[in-house]
């Protein structure tokens, strides 16, 4: 059973751009921060960008000035905007619900998407 299902994913040119989307169940969304994570061919899951309940935001430096994650409570739904994508973007994207703990700490998320493939080519 999906609870988080990301979407928006495909194939775009450097310097394009994305719009992810992350939609879940009222009552897995509500009240809860949410994150996107990212895991390229190879690499470990890493952290991209967070968003409190209050739509306080964090983003990793390799995307700050890109990337925007923002979230809509009368869908149920978080996004994340990509800008000026790069070849190094390249991964499947994955959408998280933060339970407890640290943000980076991927145990702190107890819900996962199946995630969404991004791939830029240059």
């Amino acid at each position: 059973q999906e609870h988080l299902v990301e979407s928006g994913g495909g194939l775009v040119q450097a310097g394009g751009s994305l719009r992810l989307a992350c939609a879940a169940p009222e009552n897995i969304f509500k009240n809860y921060a949410m994150a996107w994570f990212r895991q390229a061919p190879g690499k470990e899951r890493e952290f991209v960008a967070w968003i409190t309940l209050m739509s306080t935001t964090s983003c990793e430096d390799f995307v700050k000035g890109r990337f925007t994650v923002s979230r809509d409570s009368t869908k149920n739904t978080m996004y994340l905007q990509m800008n000026n994508l790069k070849p190094e973007d390249t991964a499947v994207y994955y959408c998280a619900r933060h339970y407890r703990g640290g943000a980076y700490d991927l145990s702190s998320y107890d819900y996962w998407g199946q995630g969404t493939q991004v791939t830029v080519s240059s």
